[in-house]
């Protein structure tokens, strides 16, 4: 297919490439800007609701584009501010001549410019930037903040305080993860010297690294153990034989009886961290875990499910049923939501009572998913499920995307289909008062975002009134401008 191009042509048609790439990513965000313009007439009396019309459209974007409902909040944001306060910036945006990466980090550094400043700003930057492709990030913050700088210096983003700190944990290759954490020293201090002091439990003839033991000293922690297993194989071994109870802690894994028993090699599942080798789901088994069969449901003669029967008496599934969905669906059933189980709710599709409690019926959404279906129906959000689990929501526009079980797409025997429920009967019109059932915000979206920015404004202020006056201190000392 290139060899209609030479050298210089592929170049070229590089940058075009690049260029048009640029065009379109401007006109998705100048598209969201409108979506979320619209909705924002439309659902104006509902900004005080948790699940406002922010997530609404962030729910709309996310599925649309298959991208989280973090993601889609993203675009929804960015778009708000390239269509109300940054319009020039788009514009240039539009051409193709500025790329994501510039705008985010405008966009970015820009946020906390006053009303009153931001047009001037948005004309020079849209002046300027073109200017700016080949700068590293570094250097591009640099210069967008000197502008900032000379419209509105209160408004120089001010780099986050991290005095709570952070604990990450994320999977990298399968049956493994990263944990990444940022704590106050003496806590630092502390883990390291239990990192060491566990370490030092075993043995001189265990055959691990230093380094080793630290890692399954740390791994043992997280299992409620205040000592480390040795590992030398000697019969008798003192520190071998030191064991401590395990706390309350529990993982669970999911895994077919054919892995665990060793006929077979089908991966196991580990909620929060995904495929976990069938050797990993062995040595658990090797180290005493315990192992519960996961009860399926078992089809009546009528076609329906949960022990024969067409559904459960009551609205709470039974804790056998919530077990069965929660591994059956294992995340958030709305396209593009990651939410775990154990942070969803078991929704009826079809309402109780008139739709029953049953697995034809009942699926996770996490909570900003359930409000959306709950109380935006008026809007034209729907939902259907089919006995194997599948998942159909139609959009207030009437697109219709389709999701799978994702318990059921990795183990087939959570995927057969658990009974077609049949005609059911309609339930009434939705109460023009239902509304008041949605749990509210304090303040809306906006008032957090000023007060934030409000926040970090006079941090700024604070910052320069300091510099004005070791300044004005440097001066009263050597009676001459200061080098700085």
């Amino acid at each position: 297919m290139f060899e209609f191009f030479d050298d210089a042509g592929l170049i070229a048609a590089m940058g075009e490439a690049t260029r048009d790439e640029s065009r379109m990513v401007a006109q998705r965000l100048a598209f969201v800007g409108e979506l979320d313009a619209r909705r924002a007439r439309e659902l104006a009396e509902w900004n005080t609701w948790r699940t406002d019309p922010f997530e609404e459209v962030a729910a709309e974007v996310s599925v649309v584009q298959n991208i989280s409902r973090a993601r889609a909040g993203g675009q929804v944001r960015m778009a708000r501010v390239l269509r109300d306060e940054l319009p020039r910036v788009l514009k240039v945006f539009l051409t193709g001549v500025i790329d994501f990466r510039m705008v985010a980090l405008i966009v970015a550094r820009t946020e906390n410019v006053t009303e009153e400043h931001k047009p001037a700003l948005d004309e020079a930057l849209a002046r300027h930037c073109p200017k700016w492709m080949r700068m590293s990030k570094p250097k591009l913050r640099d210069r967008i903040d000197l502008w900032v700088s000379k419209f509105d210096p209160a408004a120089v983003r001010v780099a986050p305080e991290y005095k709570n700190g952070y604990v990450d944990i994320e999977p990298t290759v399968p049956g493994m993860a990263a944990v990444n954490a940022h704590i106050d020293a003496v806590s630092a201090a502390a883990w390291d010297a239990r990192l060491d002091a566990m370490a030092a439990t075993v043995c001189d003839l265990d055959p691990r690294s230093k380094a080793q033991r630290r890692v399954d000293a740390f791994a043992a922690i997280g299992h409620g153990r205040d000592v480390l297993a040795c590992q030398c194989g000697t019969e008798g071994c003192a520190a071998g034989a030191e064991r401590a109870a395990l706390s309350t802690v529990i993982v669970q894994v999911l895994a077919e009886q054919a892995t665990v028993e060793g006929r077979g090699n089908h991966p196991g599942y580990l909620p929060g961290f995904g495929i976990l080798p069938a050797e990993s789901v062995r040595d658990m088994v090797a180290d005493g875990a315990a192992c519960h069969p996961l009860k399926l449901p078992t089809t009546g003669n009528d076609g329906g499910a949960v022990n024969g029967t067409a559904g459960e008496a009551g609205y709470r599934p039974s804790a056998q049923l919530r077990q069965f969905i929660r591994w059956r669906d294992l995340t958030c059933r709305f396209p593009g939501c990651d939410k775990p189980a154990e942070h969803c709710d078991i929704d009826h599709t079809r309402p109780f009572p008139f739709g029953p409690t049953h697995p034809s019926n009942n699926k996770l959404y996490c909570r900003t998913h359930h409000l959306i279906k709950t109380f935006y129906a008026f809007l034209g959000w729907r939902d259907q499920q089919n006995p194997d689990g599948t998942v159909t929501i139609t959009l207030p526009t009437g697109h219709t995307f389709s999701t799978e079980a994702h318990g059921g797409v990795l183990f087939d025997a959570l995927a057969q289909p658990t009974g077609d429920l049949g005609a059911l009967a309609e339930p009434p019109a939705e109460s023009p008062y239902r509304g008041l059932m949605m749990p509210k915000r304090r303040q809306t979206r906006e008032q957090d975002r000023r007060d934030r920015i409000n926040r970090e404004r006079r941090k700024r202020e604070e910052l320069i009134a300091e510099q004005q006056r070791q300044k004005q201190a440097w001066i009263t000392a050597n009676e001459q401008p200061p080098p700085f």
